[in-house]
């Protein structure tokens, strides 16, 4: 994980756990379901940046006899943890809740605490999601990404996970908002069990593409497009090489990549030339992407 998706990762977990605490005392005041929801929302959030962490942290560590290409992939294995916890403690919790709302509806006690409550939470949850945000800014440099295809094609599931999180930690302040409203100033007896279950479909939704974005990345995905232009430019511009056969990348984790090569060089190359163009291409590679860990060529025999 780059160091930016792990400030990410703290400053979200610093916002969740102040707002969390927030959430459950205007919960005790109120007694509103939808602010019970979104303090279960908030404490699920907790949850799943501390896990973020510890599977960054486990990251890290290096090559050895079991793993010799590193750990990098157990980034992916915490983040699929994430996205189930998100599912089975935020949404099926949110949605059996608000269904026993509507069914039993009792009256919220102090409207006006639990808006406070949810406005000073749109403020951190905002600030967190703004963090997030220019960190996808940044590493989209100034190229034309659209947020959602960044979050399909990122390979750092810390930064991706956090972008999503936040943005339905918005959306459910105002679910839980309109909720609130409708219940006591509507007297729309279901709205709060409603705006519940809204939060519950959307903690679903987003289980399920968090669920599913790791699951590729689980099972060996490869760089994202405009990286894998980058590598075929550099072995374009490299006169030594004939033919490009095959060019097969995988993500061993979010910094690192692994590149195997099938190339067939040039018929009059000595065993040293060729040695060296190994060694000059693995260089102009990493330095176009610093990611690059891994690169093994294997040479082509000459066409006749």
């Amino acid at each position: 994980m780059a160091e930016g998706s792990t400030r990410v990762v703290y400053v979200a977990l610093a916002g969740n756990t102040v707002i969390a605490l927030s959430k459950l005392v205007a919960f005790a005041l109120s007694g509103s379901s939808a602010m019970l929801t979104e303090a279960i929302h908030s404490l699920v959030d907790m949850v799943d940046q501390a896990l973020l962490l510890v599977g960054e942290k486990r990251s890290r560590k290096g090559p050895d006899a079991d793993h010799p290409l590193g750990h990098g992939m157990e980034a992916y294995f915490w983040s699929f943890i994430v996205a189930l916890m998100v599912l089975v403690l935020g949404g099926f919790a949110a949605l059996y809740q608000g269904a026993n709302q509507i069914l039993r509806p009792h009256p919220i006690t102090s409207p006006t605490i639990g808006l406070g409550v949810l406005a000073i939470a749109a403020l951190f949850e905002g600030s967190a999601f703004a963090v997030s945000f220019r960190e996808y800014k940044r590493l989209v440099r100034g190229r034309d990404v659209p947020l959602w295809r960044f979050i399909l094609n990122s390979k750092d599931p810390s930064l991706y996970a956090s972008l999503l999180e936040d943005f339905a930690a918005l959306i459910g302040i105002v679910l839980a908002a309109l909720g609130i409203a409708g219940s006591s100033y509507l007297r729309i007896a279901w709205a709060d069990g409603a705006a519940s279950m809204a939060i519950g479909l959307l903690l679903t939704a987003v289980a399920g593409v968090l669920a599913n974005e790791t699951r590729s990345l689980i099972a060996g995905e490869a760089v994202a497009p405009p990286v894998m232009a980058e590598l075929r430019k550099v072995l374009n511009a490299d006169d030594r090489i004939v033919e490009i056969l095959e060019v097969v990348t995988l993500h061993l984790g979010p910094r690192a990549i692994l590149v195997a090569l099938t190339l067939r060089f040039r018929p009059d190359m000595t065993v040293a030339g060729l040695g060296e163009a190994i060694r000059e291409l693995t260089d102009a590679m990493q330095r176009v992407e610093g990611r690059v860990a891994y690169v093994y060529v294997r040479p082509a025999e000459s066409s006749a």
